[in-house]
């Protein structure tokens, strides 16, 4: 069994795109696929074979009603979660809501419950049209407002579950594809919980400490992804150049940049991946 393991990044997960769009131009599909936040947004394009539609979506990036400070004040979230997850995929750019609900693929989303501190993990058939348990993974602590579900509250499935591979092995898969939104050599420095979080979230202890050991949590999560490489239980891609694009990136042309680094990167490996899931 193999598993394609997608981290998320915000608007560094155009690589994911680009990633994505080469295994479906190389007919590479898999029946198993596990992501959180950016990454888990991306796959269901994937899954549906709608080769190109997240490069189309992101042409939206620059638009006030994507992301910007008045989707803060207005609604409590950077994001305009109604105008990616209902206007773009009904109106704009129309999403194949038939072929994803009808796919037999695992796919699963990882999303921290705040009241636990762990990862919780919707299965596609606890998806629904609004694709609530995608935005509750994209939901970035601070600048999101808290998602909902079936009374249980839910932010950034990056937060305790950066990188799922684990999940991936727990399920029985063999082997794996991970796909990395950081160079090789990156390592996540320690971000302090200020104030603010600590306020914001004060009636949530266990989100507050896995937010202090998200660094650990995602170093560690490399090292077990590489140790696999090596021991060819798994094949890792990631940019082979550093653009450093922010998590809130709104230049068109690094984006389209970063996506082109994700097709070219996937498109060197094609051959080896190829053997590899074979």
């Amino acid at each position: 069994m193999k598993g394609l393991i997608l981290e998320g990044g915000g608007m560094r997960g155009i690589y994911t795109a680009g990633v994505l769009d080469c295994f479906h131009d190389n007919d590479i599909f898999f029946n198993y696929i596990v992501g959180v936040s950016a990454g888990a947004c991306h796959a269901c394009s994937y899954i549906t074979r709608q080769r190109g539609r997240n490069l189309k979506i992101a042409s939206y990036i620059p638009d006030k009603r994507y992301m910007s400070m008045r989707n803060l004040v207005k609604s409590g979230s950077y994001f305009g979660m109604d105008f990616v997850f209902d206007d773009i995929p009904v109106k704009l750019i129309p999403f194949d809501y038939k072929t994803f609900f009808k796919s037999t693929d695992n796919f699963y989303i990882g999303a921290i419950d705040i009241e636990t501190g762990k990862t919780y993990y919707f299965s596609k058939n606890e998806m629904d049209k609004k694709f609530t348990p995608v935005r509750a993974s994209m939901s970035l602590p601070g600048i999101s407002r808290v998602a909902e579900i079936n009374g249980h509250y839910y932010l950034d499935g990056g937060i305790s579950s950066p990188i799922p591979l684990e999940k991936s092995m727990e399920d029985g898969n063999e082997k794996h594809i991970v796909v990395l939104t950081q160079p090789k050599g990156f390592i996540k420095q320690q971000q302090k919980v200020n104030r603010y979080f600590k306020f914001k979230y004060r009636k949530y202890p266990m989100l507050i400490e896995a937010m202090k050991d998200r660094h650990n949590v995602y170093n560690k999560a490399v090292k077990l992804a590489e140790a696999l490489e090596a021991e060819n239980k798994a094949i890792i891609i990631r940019p082979s150049t550093d653009f450093k694009i922010s998590r809130l990136e709104k230049d068109m042309s690094r984006i389209k940049q970063q996506y082109e680094l994700g097709y070219s990167d996937t498109k060197k490996l094609i051959h080896k991946i190829k053997e590899f899931i074979s």
